[in-house]
């Protein structure tokens, strides 16, 4: 009895081992594909390659707070923030002096050169250091893990600023679309030259500092013989260092506005090949999006059911890559019958008939799926009964076989 009871485990194993292989035998190998991980990975080793640049000295710019040291002079140091219009004031200093656009060396010296000019402090030491950077803000937004405004202190590129807002979402498409202002350039040449208007106040800001209104008889003439332009003219004068502020001054809203110009980056590119001509380098004001690549949905007899993002290959995704990533088709498949369910631009429903047995034997085009489409293979009632009797028949064999032996 014991060789009998030892081949009928061993018929059970054998029956076992043959009902997992007829389950698992329709479906297809799975596609490996890059995880979100790995490709943030990748993004941060880019971004360390690319940061062996030159040095480049900070270029002080417009809302950053500088720290002013003047050597043994209290009253004169103090921190100070960059106006909008690039100026600062110092105490004692009858002018606002324009410090955007140079760096720190060059404003140590500008603010030397006032200082002694004026006759403030001889042979001044003048330290100038930037606590804050708030002049090169670079907006990160759409499919990255932390959206941010990223406050650059030197020159960066796309990459640096990708690996500073945490890589790209799994959900993320293939390219990268920077909005920029077309404005020139904050120029970091040699500093201004000091010129009168630095030294001491020009009559145009006497008149502003002291806007009383003039008398229409201090120029000698009797007050009588005014003209009624002369009178109307008298009578505004109350406003006139309003007036002559608002000449003196370029008005911003002058101006045209600034053209937006879109740059689109492959990101992909630089990803997989490594090329890096793509990674530019930003500039102040930029705005980075990284587009939502969009998900297509996979349902009916499938082998894993669920939605899947279309950059998951970095390419256009097609119904085999879709039922690839799904695991393959189900045994139950009827798979000359499946349909794309496509909405289009008014929101309106559509079905696409697709034959899943021509493509998959190359017969026919492979399609490509667009975001949201839902690809839907049905199953087939007829091979349903069918795998269920198969499967109902060796199990009572097996029975019938184990039985046997035992007995």
């Amino acid at each position: 009895m014991q060789p009998a009871r030892l081949g009928a485990w061993t018929l059970c194993l054998v029956s076992t081992a043959l009902l997992a292989a007829l389950a698992a035998l329709p479906s297809s190998a799975q596609t490996v594909v890059e995880t979100s991980q790995q490709t943030n990975d990748r993004i941060r080793a880019l971004s360390a390659a690319s940061r062996a640049l030159p040095p480049h000295d900070y270029v002080i710019g417009n809302g950053d707070l500088l720290a002013v040291q003047v050597f043994d002079v209290q009253e004169l140091s103090r921190e100070v923030r960059v106006s909008q219009t690039g100026t600062i004031g110092i105490p004692l200093v009858p002018v606002r002096l324009h410090i955007s656009g140079l760096t720190e060396t060059q404003a140590q010296l500008k603010i030397a050169e006032v200082l002694e000019a004026n006759g403030l402090v001889s042979h001044p030491d003048v330290s100038v250091t930037v606590k804050e950077h708030k002049s090169k803000p670079i907006t990160v937004v759409g499919a990255v893990p932390h959206p941010m405004v990223y406050q650059a202190d030197r020159q960066v590129s796309l990459i640096e600023v990708l690996a500073e807002a945490g890589g790209i979402s799994n959900d993320a498409g293939d390219t990268v679309i920077i909005s920029r202002l077309e404005t020139d350039p904050v120029s970091d040449a040699e500093p201004p030259a000091i010129n009168s208007s630095d030294a001491s106040p020009t009559p145009l800001q006497k008149v502003n500092a002291n806007s009383a209104p003039a008398d229409p008889t201090a120029s000698g003439g009797p007050a009588d013989s005014t003209s009624p332009d002369e009178t109307g003219r008298a009578a505004a004068s109350t406003s006139s260092s309003r007036a002559i502020s608002a000449k003196s001054i370029d008005l911003p809203d002058l101006l045209p506005p600034p053209i937006a110009n879109t740059i689109t980056v492959n990101l992909g590119r630089i990803l997989e090949t490594g090329d890096t001509s793509s990674n530019i380098m930003l500039q102040p004001g930029d705005v980075v999006t990284v587009p939502h690549a969009g998900i297509v949905y996979a349902l009916g007899a499938v082998s894993r059911p669920g939605g899947f993002v279309i950059a998951n290959d970095r390419g256009q995704l097609t119904t085999l890559k879709l039922l690839s990533l799904a695991g393959g088709l189900d045994r139950t498949a009827r798979s000359n019958h499946a349909v794309i369910v496509r909405r289009d631009a008014n929101g309106q429903q559509h079905e696409v008939d697709v034959n899943l047995s021509k493509v998959l034997k190359f017969q026919a085009e492979d399609v490509r799926l667009q975001p949201s489409d839902i690809l839907y293979v049905p199953k087939s009632a007829t091979k349903q009964a069918a795998f269920k009797a198969a499967e109902l028949g060796l199990a009572i064999g097996t029975g019938i076989a184990v039985y046997r032996l035992i007995n």
